[in-house]
């Protein structure tokens, strides 16, 4: 029973802790909690044909923060020309906010409660379209602009990856003038040890911790053959993101992970959270330890969304 004494020395108490905690603190404390993410090229093709109500699918399960990618209407042209050649295997072309601006799709977002932390972009834009990227970025609420991978032909040596650490410092500087994040999203290559060197540690050792920041996609980090919690244990507050997605059985890539012959062998493993064999627990307690920010499910173009990425949330509240 709350008492009038009982009231009066509960707030005095609360009063006191607030005068030796600042406000922003307790802010930054309430930002940190877990919020369900998913990367929108989980559905690119329910996107195409019903943007609206792909997000409300979504954010009906319990997806809170977006994830998107391009190419947009402000991308560099070989960004666009490489997409429209890519979306005629695929069987689809949108990307972006699918024929809306971004102002459309904030909005769209906001009457969903939903949010987007960042987004995915070519190399081409990062280097050259800085200014635009982050106009949109910021229109959205956005703090990442993140690179998913790096061009074939820009990671052929360690030393091609001793060069693309000079680029990712010079994109992370520029990215911070224009107020946004720089991110790297690792693809399967540059893992496995070539004469005692792996070219993602090459990225993770000689960038700036404070201009480039790291997005780790679990299963293919292990399909690479690391193990993505001694990674994370080894570079603490490098990694701010995770792409998360299980593995129906331990498999490894044939060669370097580095030709999309070797992804597309491996997409029939990809599986729903807790239908496979990765150690989500694990990840997740290594991710919250050393600084990961945002949490985004990623199951590429899933053949059932509907079921599968309900099965995923589900599986993520749990933990």
């Amino acid at each position: 029973m709350i008492t009038r004494r009982n009231f009066i020395k509960q707030s005095s108490i609360a009063a006191t802790v607030a005068s030796f905690t600042p406000w922003d603190l307790l802010v930054d404390e309430l930002k940190k909690k877990q919020k369900l993410g998913i990367q929108l090229f989980s559905i690119p093709k329910m996107l195409s044909s019903d943007f609206e109500g792909g997000l409300k699918m979504l954010q009906k399960m319990g997806y809170k923060e977006i994830e998107f990618y391009g190419p947009y209407d402000f991308s560099a042209d070989s960004a666009k020309k490489s997409w429209a050649e890519a979306a005629k295997m695929l069987g689809f072309s949108g990307s972006g906010f699918f024929g809306r601006d971004a102002k459309q799709a904030r909005m769209i977002l906001d009457d969903l409660s939903m949010r987007s932390p960042g987004t995915h972009t070519d190399l081409e834009t990062l280097l050259t379209k800085m200014g635009p990227l982050s106009q949109m970025a910021q229109i959205m609420g956005q703090t990442y602009v993140t690179l998913p991978s790096i061009p074939e032909d820009k990671r052929k040596t360690m030393d091609d990856y001793k060069r693309m650490a000079d680029v990712f410092n010079s994109i992370g500087a520029e990215a911070k003038k224009h107020g946004v994040k720089f991110g790297y999203h690792n693809h399967g290559y540059g893992i496995k040890p070539k004469d005692g060197v792996v070219g993602l540690e090459i990225l993770l050792k000689e960038t700036d911790p404070a201009l480039v920041f790291f997005e780790m996609d679990i299963f293919w980090t292990a399909a690479g053959g690391a193990d993505p919690i001694a990674l994370l244990n080894k570079y603490p507050n490098r990694y701010k993101m995770l792409h998360l997605k299980d593995m129906k059985e331990k498999k490894t890539f044939s060669g370097d992970g580095g030709s999309p012959d070797q992804w597309i062998s491996l997409f029939p493993y990809l599986s729903s959270l807790g239908e496979g064999v990765m150690d989500l627990p694990g990840i997740m307690r290594a991710a919250k330890k050393n600084g990961v920010e945002h949490y985004f499910i990623e199951e590429d173009m899933v053949a059932n969304p509907s079921v599968a990425l309900d099965i995923s949330a589900k599986y993520f509240k749990k933990m």
